[in-house]
């Protein structure tokens, strides 16, 4: 009997590349872009071009139409405006990794996920603790909770393979918990008077968004302009507009799995692909050019040891490390998680050292707590010192943990 040749197996579908995984390989870039934007915002605000940096940002663009009115600083139209792309980014990508990715799963959530935890509350706590005797700049509390992906994963670039890559998604997946965290602080403690009108409006284009995923509908184009109609009602609600983009995002379908993983055509993906260029390559450092630009003129030490910029730094600085290297190493020690494959607990505490750099949402939260220009401008202070002592010694010692990493097998 003539044997019938074995029929080849039909190669399963790619799975999209993940944005956790193009973090890795790209967003190292859009740190050095936003290093630059920041530098060049502090060089120009203290030089004779300043006065022209400061008018821009002041100018007060926009428009009327009917009852729609919209006109707002330049400084508001990239904060509130242009952020939210970002938030909406954020937004695909915590979906994402959550339904099918690093945080997908209690085993792959449990180490960041602890860690990122104590990431937010030490900073929180140190802060607190330098101005008990400050009543009026308590509300600041919230800025050195966050991690700044960008600045980080740049930092760790230069390091090459001395970093092992299972550090990397670490990290990463600590910062995505951290803008998560950031989120839920901005919408619960960053609120200022509610326009109950404007939040009911929002509240329905939000019902229709999710009437659309849950019909099946795929094109991006209806999400995106109703969602452009949800950011001007979030904005005229009283709840931070950025928080819009966020919403958005949840509404993005992710398609159902099928033998391969994720559907090549999802929404979600094409969308985060879209717009993953242009955030990091553009809106964050624009961002970070309008918002780091402080006078250094008639300041000293002096000035870092005023109870905000000294609370903001030690958080980044001391409030990071001793968070993520401490509840991390707690889950360790106990059993709860594992350390990253090939990785060192002084790797790890090279890696916390980094969270320190907590530049671009940072700024963005002392902003919404601060109104007063003295005040942001010592949070700039406090952002900058922290973050860069934070980028030096994280750098420092992972460059001195021990020779280029040799890692084999999966990850």
């Amino acid at each position: 009997m003539k044997a019938v040749p074995a029929i080849p197996p039909v190669p399963a579908p790619a799975k999209p590349v993940s944005f956790l995984q193009a973090f890795l390989r790209s967003e190292a870039l859009g740190g050095y872009v936003l290093m630059f934007a920041a530098l060049a915002a502090l060089v120009v605000a203290n030089t004779s071009a300043a006065p022209l940096y400061f008018d821009v940002l002041g100018a007060k663009l926009g428009f009327q139409a009917g009852p729609v009115v919209l006109r707002e600083t330049v400084l508001h139209w990239i904060n509130d405006g242009l952020m939210a792309i970002f938030f909406l980014l954020v937004g695909l990508e915590i979906k994402r990794e959550v339904l099918d990715g690093q945080l997908r799963g209690a085993a792959r959530i449990m180490l960041p996920g602890i860690a990122a935890l104590g990431g937010m509350a030490m900073p929180a706590i140190i802060y607190l603790l330098v101005n008990l005797g400050s009543p009026d700049t308590l509300r600041g509390w919230a800025i050195p909770a966050a991690t700044d992906i960008a600045f980080a994963l740049g930092i760790l670039a230069l390091l090459g393979s001395r970093v092992p890559t299972s550090l990397k998604i670490f990290l990463t997946a600590l910062a995505i918990l951290d803008d998560l965290g950031a989120i839920v602080i901005i919408a619960l403690f960053y609120t200022s008077d509610l326009n109950v009108f404007a939040l009911g409006m929002a509240g329905a284009l939000l019902v229709c968004l999710f009437c659309l995923n849950r019909a099946g509908v795929s094109r991006l184009t209806p999400y995106l302009l109703l969602g452009a109609v949800l950011w001007y009602f979030v904005l005229k609600s009283g709840v931070h507009a950025t928080l819009a983009g966020v919403a958005l995002a949840l509404t993005i379908p992710l398609r159902p799995r099928n033998q391969g993983g994720i559907h090549a055509h999802s929404p979600l993906h094409t969308l985060e692909h879209a717009l993953h260029k242009p955030v990091a390559l553009l809106i964050v450092p624009l961002f970070g050019f309008a918002n780091a630009g402080v006078s250094f003129a008639g300041m000293g030490l002096a000035s870092l040891a005023q109870p905000v910029p000294m609370g903001v730094a030690l958080g980044l600085f001391l409030g990071k490390q001793l968070g993520v290297f401490g509840f991390a190493w707690l889950a360790i020690k106990t059993g709860i998680a594992s350390l990253p494959r090939h990785a060192t607990f002084t790797q790890l505490y090279g890696v916390a050292l980094l969270c320190g750099i907590g530049f671009t949402m940072s700024l963005f939260i002392g902003a919404l707590a601060f109104t007063d220009a003295a005040t942001v401008d010592a949070t700039k202070i406090g952002v900058l010192t922290g973050s860069l002592a934070s980028a030096v010694a994280g750098f420092a010692l992972l460059r001195a943990a021990g020779s280029p990493a040799r890692e084999t097998g999966p990850h």
